[in-house]
C-alpha cells in the first residue's frame, strides 16, 4: 500500500495539515461535506480572527498569508482590558514585545479561501467534496474509512478535523469533556465616529463580554457574548436600536457606532477531547479542543496543533518509521496537551470568575487587574501567550 493519509473535513485545520505535508511523498485524501463551491468562495460569516505571530508565520511557511489580500489585514498595536464600569484599564503595547503590531485579524472566510487557493495546486492532495464519512475500520498497519458513495478508502492513518461536534471522534469512542457555557457570541461589523487607532478592546462585564477589535478604516469587529434569551432579543432589534445599545455598552469610547452588516450568532461549547489519538488515527483543530473565544486562542491552537502533528509525521517519514504508528501519534498528543491543556483550564476559570457576581469574584477581578499591569513578569507572561512572539 503506497503511503496514505486521509484527512476528514476541510476546514483551517484540515486543509492546513494538508499543505503541511504536500511537501512529502505522502498521497493524500481531504474529504469534505460542502460543495467545492463553497470551499473555493466560503461565505463570510462574522468571525474574524486574531492571528498571532506564531500563526502568521505558519500560514507564511505554507505560503497562504501572501494569498491574502493585504488590505484586509488589520495589524494590532494595542490591547485594552476593562472590568465592568471601572475605569481601570490594563493596558499591552508594543513596546512590550519588541514588535510592531501584537497580531493581526483577518477574517475567517479570507483564510479559508487562501488555504484552498494553495491546497487545491498540490498534485499530492486529492479532494473529495459532499461526502461525510460513515464507517471506520482500525486495523493493525492501515485505517479503512467508507464514504457516504459506499467507496472505501484505506490509509496508514485517518485525521479528523470536522469540528468541535466532531462525529468522526465520536464513531471512534473517543470522549470528551464538554462545558457548556450557556451562551450565545453575537458577532458583526460597525463603524464608529472615532478613529480605533488599531486598538483591541476586551471589557467584561458580569455574566456578559465585549470585545470591539480593529479593523480596516473607522471599523470595528464586535464579539458580544451573553445569556441565549438576551442574544435572541439583541439579535431581533432593530439595527438602529442595536447600534445604540452597543454604543452604550462601550461606553461611547469610539463615539457613535452603527452596524454596518448582518448579525451572526453562535452558541459557546467548550470541547476538549479525553484523547487525541488513537491507533492510527488523530483529532485536529476544533476536533480535538474548542475554545472559548474570549481569549482568542482557538484558532491559533488549531494551527499550532496540526503543525505539530505533521511535523512528527515528517520526522517519521525521515527516520524511515510508521508514521501512522501509536508511539509517533502520542507524541503529538503529549505535545499539543502540554500547550492546550493550560490555555482551555485558565481560559475556563476567567470565564467563571467574570461571570460570577459574588463580592469575593469582583474584588478578584480587580485585584488580578493591577497585578497583570503593574508586575512586569506576570505581564510579560500573559502577552507572550497573547502574541506567541518566538
Amino acid at each position: 500500500m503506497k503511503k496514505k493519509v486521509i484527512i476528514i473535513g476541510a476546514g483551517p485545520a484540515g486543509l492546513s495539515l494538508a499543505c503541511s505535508l504536500s511537501g512529502t511523498n505522502l498521497q493524500i485524501t481531504l474529504i469534505e461535506r460542502q460543495t467545492i463551491e463553497s470551499l473555493s468562495s466560503p461565505f463570510y460569516d462574522g468571525r474574524e480572527i486574531a492571528l498571532t505571530h506564531s500563526s502568521k508565520k505558519i500560514l507564511e511557511n505554507l505560503n497562504v498569508w501572501k494569498s491574502i489580500p493585504a488590505k484586509t489585514i488589520s495589524p494590532i498595536k494595542e490591547a485594552k482590558v476593562l472590568d465592568g464600569n471601572s475605569s481601570y484599564i490594563m493596558h499591552f503595547d508594543t513596546s512590550e514585545v519588541k514588535k510592531n503590531v501584537l497580531g493581526y485579524l483577518v477574517s475567517n472566510h479570507h483564510i479559508k479561501k487562501a488555504l484552498y487557493k494553495i491546497t487545491k495546486t498540490k498534485k499530492n492532495i486529492t479532494i473529495i467534496p459532499n461526502t461525510d464519512v460513515t464507517h471506520i475500520k482500525q486495523r493493525n498497519e492501515s485505517i479503512q474509512i467508507r464514504c457516504s458513495d459506499n467507496k472505501k478508502i484505506e490509509a496508514s492513518l485517518a485525521i479528523a478535523a470536522d469540528s468541535r461536534f466532531s462525529e468522526i471522534r465520536h464513531k471512534m469512542n473517543i470522549t470528551a469533556s464538554i462545558n457548556n457555557f450557556k451562551q450565545t457570541a453575537i458577532v458583526c461589523q460597525m463603524s464608529h465616529e472615532l478613529n480605533h487607532e488599531n486598538i483591541a478592546y476586551e471589557c467584561f462585564f458580569y455574566g456578559e463580554t465585549l470585545a470591539v477589535l480593529p479593523l480596516i478604516n473607522n471599523t470595528s469587529s464586535i464579539v458580544l457574548t451573553c445569556s441565549k434569551e438576551k442574544s435572541d432579543t439583541l439579535m431581533n432589534l432593530e439595527k438602529k436600536d442595536f447600534s445604540n445599545f452597543i454604543t452604550s455598552k462601550f461606553g461611547n469610547f469610539l463615539g457613535s457606532m452603527k452596524l454596518v452588516n448582518q448579525r451572526f450568532s453562535y452558541p459557546l461549547i467548550g470541547v476538549y477531547a479525553d484523547r487525541f489519538v488513537t491507533n492510527r488515527f488523530a483529532l485536529i483543530g476544533d476536533a480535538a479542543v474548542g475554545m472559548h473565544p474570549v481569549t482568542a486562542h482557538g484558532f491559533n491552537l488549531g494551527l499550532r496543533g496540526q503543525d505539530i502533528l505533521s511535523e512528527r509525521i515528517k520526522f517519521a517519514l525521515k527516520h524511515k518509521l510508521d508514521f501512522g504508528a501509536l508511539s509517533i501519534l502520542k507524541r503529538y498528543e503529549s505535545q499539543h496537551r502540554s500547550i492546550s491543556r493550560p490555555l482551555y483550564l485558565g481560559t475556563n476559570a476567567i470565564i467563571k470568575l467574570y461571570t460570577r457576581e459574588s463580592i469575593l469574584s469582583k474584588i478578584a477581578r480587580k485585584a488580578i487587574l493591577r497585578i497583570g499591569n503593574n508586575f512586569i513578569p506576570v505581564k510579560k507572561r500573559i502577552i507572550n501567550s497573547l502574541t506567541e512572539i518566538q
